[in-house]
């Protein structure tokens, strides 16, 4: 595969420029070894670890891909490889109390982005990360800077971009001939044909799921709604210095060196921040779980809170007990007022059982025949009764027993 078609294959989160810089010096000669000769010799890499004042400086600089070659020397790039293992060093090395990434990078690849930002937000824990914006923190660069503790960006630094695009080329009569490609009929997605809607369309879901992770990664290291990731970003577009910080996409304005001083004074705590995937988050509803999930905490960090079990000291009794006492004096005054002294064992069967004022009339209603003693005569001993009704008696009740006798005197006929 020539140099032009290795880099015109690979899925990009990088700013348009870059990209066609790229792909015009890989275009400049198809193979990549002839290329190198020209050159002379191997450029040596230049991303280096700089210690200063116990700050480890990182250069994320220039267009990044995957592994150190020759295509990150000619172009003045870097590598997810190279930063991978500086980054480690840098955290391994006691002589090291925090770090800054100076990024001026306008992205890269896809291929190695959230492995290195995964590093970088774990490492949260262990030491201060700081991401500072000179110039441009963009696309896969802006992945990157997300997952630091916190990014500082220039007055005119540029960041965002965050979004996923593939560029690609079909042309392939460089010869003056026509290639063909044939595609096993069991698998027609494995070569989506680009001149098509349809093929279009196939390879568009795949950088639309890209997009979607970079979307809930940088949610995620940010502690925001993944949601508002797009409004934030200005859809993909660019925002600068001040405008980032309005916006969230950077913590605040400063520069490299006034940085470094504020990191490197022994007085200056380090803030360590633990970051989420450290963090347990507890739900007690599913409304709150489908919030977690959207925010972007992931399953093994989630705990669901056992249900604490209802006691009566958990209950404000108060309101309950004041109704309860309220009922039981109004049920007492009308059994009370139904009958004269001659049903009084029934009217102490009706309270002493929780019986209620129609279940005790019918009981003086049964006795009253039993006994040969007219209607009439209990309503008239009813209303002179010399029975003291419980305090708190109202109307409502004296309603209800007059009520209750009338009931009990039109069922037996009497008017």
């Amino acid at each position: 595969m020539s140099a032009f078609e290795l880099a015109a294959s690979q899925t990009w989160l990088i700013l348009p420029d870059a990209l066609d810089n790229i792909l015009s010096i890989a275009k400049r000669s198809n193979d990549v070894e002839a290329l190198e000769t020209r050159l002379g010799k191997q450029l040596e890499h230049t991303h280096t670890v700089t210690n200063r004042n116990g700050v480890a400086v990182i250069p994320v600089t220039g267009p990044i891909f995957r592994y150190a070659n020759l295509m990150t020397r000619i172009s003045g790039a870097t590598s997810t490889e190279v930063l991978a293992t500086d980054i480690q060093t840098a955290l391994d090395d006691p002589s090291i109390k925090s770090i800054v990434l100076n990024i001026d990078s306008p992205g890269g690849v896809a291929s190695g982005i959230n492995e290195l930002a995964n590093l970088v937000f774990q490492g949260r824990e262990k030491k201060k990360i700081v991401a500072y914006i000179g110039g441009t923190g963009a696309s896969a660069a802006y992945w990157i800077a997300s997952a630091a503790h916190e990014i500082v960006i220039d007055d005119i630094g540029l960041a965002g971009s965050i979004g996923a695009a593939l560029e690609v080329h079909i042309d392939k009569q460089s010869d003056g001939g026509t290639s063909y490609e044939i595609v096993s009929s069991n698998a027609p997605n494995k070569r989506p044909d680009l001149t098509t809607e349809a093929g279009r369309a196939k390879l568009g879901e795949m950088v639309d799921s890209l997009g979607s992770v970079f979307q809930q990664k940088v949610a995620l290291h940010l502690g925001v709604d993944p949601e508002k990731i797009p409004a934030m970003g200005d859809l993909g577009g660019i925002r600068v210095g001040a405008d980032a910080v309005t916006h969230g996409l950077a913590h605040r304005l400063g520069s490299l060196e006034s940085l470094i001083t504020e990191l490197s004074t022994p007085q200056q705590p380090t803030n360590l921040w633990r970051p989420t995937t450290m963090t347990k988050t507890v739900v007690k509803t599913t409304a709150e779980l489908h919030a977690a999930l959207a925010a972007g905490t992931t399953a093994e960090n989630i705990v669901i809170a056992e249900a604490v079990p209802a006691t009566l000291e958990s209950f404000d009794l108060t309101d309950v007990k004041t109704e309860a006492a309220k009922a039981e004096r109004e049920r007492v005054t009308a059994i009370t007022q139904l009958a004269g002294p001659e049903f009084q064992a029934e009217i102490n069967a009706a309270i002493e059982g929780g019986h209620s004022a129609e279940t005790a009339a019918m009981a003086i209603l049964t006795a009253s025949k039993e006994r040969g003693i007219s209607l009439s005569g209990i309503k008239s001993d009813s209303t002179s009764t010399t029975h003291q009704s419980p305090a708190g008696d109202d109307d409502k009740a004296a309603e209800k027993r007059t009520g209750l006798v009338g009931l009990m005197l039109k069922g037996a006929g009497v008017k």
